[in-house]
């Protein structure tokens, strides 16, 4: 009889260690969201703005962990066409993003603008002998610095700008090309250069500069930023909540408050 019990209990235990647990009906509560990433190249002129929205959307998004790449408009596109991974680009003009578009690199519909900007003269505080464009045509101007044209959307509105007030010619001599806004933004704050064109964005972040005058909006292109995610993208889905949160009112009020135009 002894021996009949140890075998039945020997049995019971075996079954009951390979019971195979009903998980239909039990909460899965170890399953937590995978975390994602996202990449975001934007014009330099755009980072203090982009900075503080970061936060923003990683309390509603904390599973996002977004990388920013600030550059020019032509140096971030120039790294896309080369194959690098970016899910959203903000270009400062239309033409990186008509490129890529043309080429069909962008996610269907994605395509927004973001936001507008002014363009604007800037010279050190301590300097007062440039309070209009037509001053940069002064002797004692010898040093106004731009954008590369090609590469820097606020270089091609600048040379619009001198165009307009008929005195490009007069001061080609005289100019000193910058990779990018913030670039021309330090030569002006040290004094290396006499005078420059940047974004009123840029202007306003400094204490060191001053600003001579603002360009007519029409004495160069409109000046938009626009917005798409790449098709390549792999995570487009992640991609247009951030797109979508940048367009909000939460946003806006923060790029109002750097000087941008919504």
């Amino acid at each position: 009889m002894g021996i009949l019990l140890t075998f039945v209990l020997s049995i019971t235990s075996c079954q009951s260690n390979n019971t195979i647990p009903d998980t239909q009906n039990t909460p899965n509560t170890l399953v937590a969201t995978e975390p994602s990433s996202l990449t975001v190249s934007a014009a330099i002129s755009l980072k203090d703005a982009l900075e503080e929205i970061k936060p923003l959307y990683q309390k509603e998004k904390p599973q996002v962990e977004i990388t920013y790449n600030f550059g020019s408009s032509g140096s971030l596109w120039q790294q896309i066409e080369q194959g690098a991974p970016v899910d959203l680009f903000i270009s400062a003009a239309n033409k990186q993003i008509d490129d890529l578009e043309s080429k069909q690199k962008l996610l269907t519909d994605s395509r927004k603008i973001l936001v507008t900007n002014q363009l604007v003269l800037i010279t050190n505080k301590n300097q007062n002998n440039v309070n209009k464009f037509e001053d940069l045509t002064k002797a004692e101007i010898t040093k106004i610095v731009l954008g590369e044209p090609k590469s820097v959307p606020a270089g091609k509105y600048g040379e619009e700008v001198l165009k307009y007030y008929k005195i490009l010619d007069q001061v080609k001599s005289k100019i000193i090309y910058g990779k990018d806004v913030r670039q021309i933004l330090t030569y002006v704050e040290t004094e290396n250069v006499n005078a420059g064109l940047v974004y009123i964005t840029d202007a306003k972040t400094s204490e060191k500069v001053r600003i001579a005058m603002t360009a007519p909006q029409d004495s160069h292109s409109k000046i938009v930023y626009p917005i798409a995610i790449l098709k390549d993208s792999k995570n487009p889905d992640i991609a247009k909540t951030f797109e979508d949160f940048l367009l909000s009112n939460t946003s806006k009020t923060i790029f109002e408050k750097y000087g941008f135009g919504t």
